[in-house]
């Protein structure tokens, strides 16, 4: 669609009534002329609240504490927003909020987590939108018909063809009125239950998937792709894209303009602004990506697109609550290619990824984000095979384009448990 541009705002961008109230005044006063999407994240900290409400339902225990802050939290905006039972939003809205409660009081200590994860952790993007969408007086539109997705819960993997003809079907007309406020991060999938060897009887199941840990932004690319989009922007609480977490390092660099390869390498390593799949669709189709500040939206920001530049600025990225894992074969053998397709598979099968990794004649080492249901579930399956050591309470810090002054202020005064280095880029884990 001719001129048509995409808006990501995310969770601190909508975390109140009079940030909600903001972004209306900067898709009045910023916004396009033609056709926008305009794609949100859940409120504030609300994804971290309903995994808490989540975690206490699995476990059978009580969760209510929390689940009527997070409700009043939620009406309590709706209120000063203006939003009434009487209004089709205001009733989809209360509806949205019993539906928690419902779907809550069905969870049982057998359901699969990661599936049911998915199911209760999504309705804070559901919520967010139509507070936006009553806020700006626009359209609104559930995600998860959107994008097509299969059942890989909370790491959902894209059916490209099929979301491309769910846009194409359902999502284009609604443009041409307005503009349209979806939901990041979630997907839909469905999948046969009950199957039978007669296709007929098979009953399909239609549940809500989610993209990964901050995959708004990916919902803004994937959108964008399929859309042909003229560009996309994210709105932060920063300056544009820097070279370090401003919370962190006092004296940050904005890179004014960054190529797709560049960011893509930063956004792997941890770097906190971008979700990592988000840059590969805008770079397939050579869409532009501003990220701006919805704090100051006149100013530059960073424009992200195929481009070259001189050497940037080293990049500082940290990662916290790591996970430095340690395999050596029982019988003292060496960590062979055989060994290694044993620690791959098992590190896949529990769902844990690599962020760094590093081994010896007999012994293999990775760090990984911690989960401690995930770890457990790894030891499960690789113990009679290997011998096993953790550490948790980590951190991993990432200088990319480093140079040796860089190096040694990041390393200062730390001990090093693991460290590796590439021709552009040095990491090592340490203790936080």
């Amino acid at each position: 669609m001719e001129h048509l541009q995409v808006y990501k705002f995310g969770g601190a961008s909508v975390k109140d009534a009079a940030a909600i109230l903001n972004l209306c005044r900067i898709v009045r006063d910023f916004g396009p002329q033609g056709p926008l999407v305009v794609v949100v994240s859940a409120m504030g900290k609300t994804t971290n609240a309903l995994e808490e409400i989540y975690d206490l339902a699995h476990k059978q225990q009580s969760y209510e504490a929390p689940l009527l802050k997070l409700e009043q939290f939620h009406q309590q905006t709706a209120t000063e927003l203006g939003l009434t039972s009487e209004s089709s939003i205001g009733w989809y809205f209360n509806k949205l909020l019993l539906q928690l409660r419902q779907r809550l009081a069905k969870i049982k200590a057998t359901d699969d987590y990661d599936e049911y994860y998915d199911q209760v952790v999504s309705f804070g993007e559901m919520l967010a939108s139509q507070l936006v969408a009553h806020a700006l007086g626009a359209q609104s539109f559930n995600s998860q018909q959107l994008i097509s997705t299969d059942t890989s819960w909370r790491e959902a993997r894209v059916d490209w063809q099929k979301t491309a003809e769910n846009v194409r079907y359902s999502f284009t007309q609604l443009l041409l009125a307005g503009p349209v406020v979806t939901q990041g991060f979630l997907g839909g999938t469905s999948y046969g239950v009950g199957t039978t060897q007669d296709p007929a009887k098979t009953i399909y199941k239609e549940r809500t998937t989610t993209l990964g840990r901050e995959g708004s932004d990916y919902t803004a690319a994937i959108l964008a792709y399929c859309l042909r989009a003229e560009s996309v922007t994210i709105w932060k609480d920063v300056a544009g894209l820097l070279n370090a977490d401003p919370k962190i390092f006092p004296d940050t660099v904005r890179y004014p303009e960054i190529s797709y390869r560049e960011t893509i390498e930063m956004a792997y390593y941890g770097a906190s602004v971008i979700h990592p799949k988000t840059l590969k669709p805008l770079a397939d189709r050579g869409i532009p990506l501003r990220v701006k500040s919805f704090l100051d939206p006149a100013a530059e920001g960073t424009l992200i697109h195929d481009c070259q530049h001189p050497t940037l600025a080293p990049a500082f990225i940290r990662k916290t609550d790591q996970c430095l894992l340690s395999f050596a074969s029982k019988d003292f053998s060496f960590i062979s290619e055989e060994n290694l397709a044993v620690i791959f598979g098992a590190l896949a099968q529990a769902k844990l990824k690599i962020n760094v990794m590093q081994n010896s004649a007999i012994s293999f080492s990775v760090c990984t984000d911690f989960s401690e249901r995930r770890v457990h579930h790894l030891l499960d399956l690789l113990r009679e095979q290997f011998t096993l050591h953790y550490n948790t309470g980590l951190q991993l810090f990432t200088i990319k384009n480093y140079d040796a002054a860089s190096i040694a202020r990041l390393t200062e005064g730390k001990r090093l448990l693991l460290e590796q280095r590439t021709r552009s880029t040095f990491q090592f884990v340490c203790q936080a």
